[in-house]
């Protein structure tokens, strides 16, 4: 057949975004059928990802989908193997189709079965194929983590810095501004309950026992110990329990409960997590 023309690599380098030598290196495998040459370009990205599948993916962002009305949230984690990788824009549109479709279709257990559904995105494609079409053009693993839906109000947040968190809380009543307060807090004081009731209660036994043990220490009456024992305790949950916690834009005039009881919000429950932290 005649040879490759610039128009036919220009075509197939639109649209599948990869290099113009491998663009015109499909086109002559397939004697010029562009349609064949992305299949043939699929085929060899899939040989080279299962020869670096085992690779380390300590970097990534989380995908987040929260909304008040329809009542649903979602967080996906999304890894890659380097830091430049998640400020790639299509690696950013990747985490957030996978967040969005978690949370606006019919719900997944792992990533497996959520990148088998269809990419929001990225029209009659997959999400799986819109993971595999960007590691052909960045040559990077892309694993998908940790993923969570929640059926309810949900308000969200992420931050994707020196410590790359995200946040996922329910809530009843309140803003989706007031929400992502609320969201910001738990990133920056990581609370580890919602309520003293759910704190390990062997964790608070070891703790109560270890603040009995310095009052009697000091020289208090035994009949006075208990008491001071379960006052100390307050600075323990105020550390560790959200409703418990000085609210931080309130400049500790206020606890979180008390800042959404004010805003007629109740804190149902939230998922906090930090990259590389489980």
């Amino acid at each position: 057949m005649a040879g490759i023309t610039a128009a036919q690599v220009k075509d197939l380098r639109e649209k599948t975004g990869l290099p113009m030598m491998d663009c015109k290196k499909a086109l002559t495998e397939c004697d010029g059928d562009t349609e064949a040459a992305i299949q043939w370009l699929r085929e060899r990205g899939a040989q080279v990802l299962s020869r670096r599948a085992e690779r380390e993916t300590a970097f990534g962002r989380f995908g987040l989908c929260c909304s008040m009305d329809p009542p649903v949230g979602a967080m996906v984690e999304l890894l890659c193997e380097s830091a430049p990788v998640t400020q790639n824009e299509e690696f950013i549109q990747l985490a957030q189709d996978l967040a969005e479709q978690l949370a606006r279709g019919p719900g997944a257990a792992d990533g497996e079965s959520l990148l088998a559904q269809p990419s929001p995105s990225k029209s009659g494609k997959t999400l799986a194929e819109q993971k595999d079409e960007l590691f052909n053009r960045i040559r990077e693993v892309f694993n998908v983590g940790r993923l969570v839906r929640i059926d309810g109000p949900c308000g969200g947040y992420t931050h994707h810095a020196a410590t790359v968190a995200g946040v996922l809380l329910e809530v009843q009543g309140g803003t989706p501004e007031l929400a992502r307060d609320i969201c910001m807090h738990i990133a920056a004081m990581r609370p580890s309950a919602m309520t003293i009731e759910e704190l390990d209660a062997e964790e608070v036994q070891r703790e109560r026992a270890i603040l009995r043990e310095a009052a009697l220490q000091e020289g208090k009456p035994e009949n006075i110990v208990d008491k001071m024992v379960e006052g100390r305790l307050r600075n323990y949950y105020a550390e560790r329990v959200l409703l418990e916690q000085p609210y931080v834009k309130g400049e500790g005039k206020q606890t979180v409960g008390e800042f959404a009881a004010e805003h007629g919000m109740k804190l149902q429950r939230f998922v906090h997590w930090e990259l590389g932290k489980k």
